[in-house]
């Protein structure tokens, strides 16, 4: 199973923002967000909250649970 935030990065684009826009407003930090982009480690509840706050959105709007399909 796995978090994965393909929405976040497809949100920024429709809003015409970019990772180093996250940065630069202090809104999530450098590694949390290569976290999120390659996927892995964990992300705490309060870079979710900063991020909606800054995007207008819910946490369903930038995440996605994934089954795992290994077995």
């Amino acid at each position: 199973m796995a978090i994965i935030y393909n929405k976040l990065f497809e949100l920024l684009k429709e809003k015409g923002l970019t990772m180093y826009s996250l940065r630069k407003n202090k809104v999530i930090g450098t590694e949390t967000l290569e976290k999120m982009r390659k996927g892995i480690g964990h992300i705490d509840d309060r870079s979710i909250n900063r991020l909606c706050e800054f995007l207008d959105c819910q946490p369903g709007d930038i995440m996605e649970y994934v089954k795992d399909t290994e077995g």
